[in-house]
């Protein structure tokens, strides 16, 4: 018997998860949710969330500093910043998928497609949008500190003089004899 909250659609207005739905006598995304807030109402009355939920943060400064940086240095600077102020918040969210993914245990012996392992995926991943960030924003620092060499010097019959040491930042002066010698 389907459940009574159960809305059977008409094609006329309705997407194709609507369609699809009422096709196969199961519940779009939206049904489930409807009724698990309907659920959820009593529980959500003895425990209260913040309402309206967490703010966006304003980043129009994040935006602005972009907007003016000139050099790869700081547009690099703008993105740290950026990205040591969101890290706090995407560990804490990080954090509570994972401990919603271990909810009474649900994440033993499950399989790799199961809810609580999305779950737990997508605490990790959550923390990758640093990670590739990070990675990104150094590669460019890379290509701009510190290119590929055009060619391999060696290969071309040719001696290399140069020291194992990376090379010296942009707009340094070159190291030269010691003062007094």
């Amino acid at each position: 018997m389907p459940d009574p909250d159960f809305e059977l659609y008409d094609n006329v207005g309705r997407d194709a998860e609507q369609i699809t739905a009422a096709r196969y006598g199961i519940a779009t995304r939206d049904d489930l949710l409807r009724w698990a807030q309907r659920d959820a109402e009593p529980f959500l009355a003895e425990h209260p969330l913040p309402d309206p939920p967490v703010p966006a943060p304003d980043l129009a400064a994040y935006h602005d500093a972009l907007a003016a940086a000139e050099t790869p240095a700081q547009a690099s600077a703008v993105t740290q910043h950026l990205l040591d102020a969101a890290a706090p918040v995407l560990q804490a969210v990080s954090g509570y998928l994972l401990a919603a993914a271990q909810w009474r245990g649900q994440h033993r012996d499950t399989e790799p497609s199961s809810p609580p392992k999305m779950l737990m995926a997508a605490a990790s991943r959550s923390l990758d949008v640093l990670a590739l960030a990070h990675h990104a924003d150094l590669a460019i620092l890379r290509a701009t500190y510190d290119p590929a060499p055009a060619s391999n010097p060696q290969a071309d019959g040719q001696t290399s003089t140069a020291s194992a040491l990376p090379p010296a930042p942009p707009n340094t002066p070159p190291a030269g004899p010691a003062p007094g010698r």
